[in-house]
């Protein structure tokens, strides 16, 4: 009998070869413009038996750039580098959407355009530091955005998923609502402490994330949009104190818009529910570091969690063939924590494949 793990699915108007998505991880592997390399290309492509791959986190700004090194979307360079991962992944029968990520307060003036400090909901500096090309500093007190600025972000989303769909050829965007980056900052009573529309109440706070993504749905279309949260992660020193409240007020926002899918980063069981519970469309449920890569653990989450697709990372980042070696019950490659973030092909594209290593 076949795993419903490895079982088609259709995400919206999208049909994927199985239910196993490629989460969106920060590689570092980018030119300092952004621009997406030749090493990129063969990674993603590599990885193409995911049912879908999501990408590391791409700036739809100069102002969005958060770390060294990470690509963006947002000139012409960037759109034509990044049809040449998309060329590739679609020649092997792959799925590809692209995360747009705006870092807000998570980044250094080193980072920014001019040296400026970075934009946030609010003039909190968030606590710990941030990794620069100059090592790790300290994090600096953000400048707080004014409604008409909120406004113009907004349409920035717009114009990078236009990018993102039209010119370098992805499958679809997902906007990038949490992990303490720019629309969690908004969600969140401890980075959001505005008075004007995108504050105060719960329905308030959530106003930003239902902006941006009414905005890419009207440039791409919702089949082609996803939506990414992680209800009650701290983060980047993200403070919630209304988590069921402001979820809820999110669900209910997006409902309307029908995009294509929500990606829920598992925080507490009963938040989850509660999400599962509201949204009538696609949920990719991402379990983080809660159980082991095998399938009959996924195929548990899957079940329980009553979701259509399951997000794995780690185990992609080791295994450019990770759903094949889950079909087959091969071993795992480990993976090397030492290369995640920057560096050199090793310990990006020369992981073995079963091929490679029998």
């Amino acid at each position: 009998m076949t795993s419903p793990l490895f079982s088609p699915v259709t995400l919206s108007r999208i049909e994927l070869a199985n239910r196993l998505v490629m989460a969106p991880m920060t590689r570092n592997r980018a030119h300092p413009d952004g621009v997406p390399t030749d090493s990129m290309r063969t990674y993603y492509a590599q990885r193409a038996g995911a049912g879908l791959i999501v990408t590391e986190g791409t700036q739809p700004s100069a102002v969005g750039q958060g770390y060294p090194n990470t690509p963006g979307i947002h000139t012409p360079e960037q759109a034509a580098a990044w049809r040449r991962v998309t060329d590739a992944v679609h020649e092997r029968g792959g799925r590809i959407f692209l995360q747009l990520m705006h870092a807000g307060r998570i980044s250094h003036p080193s980072l920014q355009p001019g040296g400026g400090r970075p934009v946030a909901p609010s003039a909190v500096r968030p606590a710990g530091q941030v990794f620069t090309t100059e090592g790790l500093q300290d994090f600096v007190e953000p400048r707080a955005l004014a409604t008409d600025e909120v406004e113009a972000i907004v349409q920035e989303y717009a114009a990078a998923a236009r990018l993102a769909v039209d010119e370098a050829g992805f499958d679809g965007v997902e906007v990038h609502g949490a992990n303490g980056y720019l629309p969690h900052q908004f969600l969140a009573e401890g980075s959001n402490q505005r008075t004007d529309r995108y504050g105060g109440s719960a329905e308030n706070r959530a106003r930003f994330l239902i902006e941006v993504t009414a905005a890419v749905v009207d440039a791409v279309g919702p089949e082609r949009v996803g939506v990414r949260l992680s209800p009650a992660n701290s983060f980047n020193d993200i403070v919630e104190h209304e988590t069921e409240a402001v979820y809820a007020a999110v669900v209910a926002g997006l409902g309307p818009l029908g995009p294509a899918y929500l990606h829920v980063v598992e925080g507490p069981a009963a938040v989850t529910a509660q999400i599962r519970k509201a949204w009538p469309g696609s949920l990719i449920v991402n379990p983080a570091f809660s159980v082991a890569t095998t399938t009959e653990n996924l195929e548990a989450v899957l079940a329980d969690r009553g979701a259509e697709l399951i997000a794995v990372g780690r185990a992609f980042i080791a295994n450019p063939d990770l759903v094949r070696r889950l079909q087959l019950g091969a071993g795992l490659n480990p993976a090397d924590e030492s290369s995640f973030y920057g560096g050199t092909d090793a310990g990006y594209i020369d992981y073995p494949a079963l091929d490679q290593a029998a």
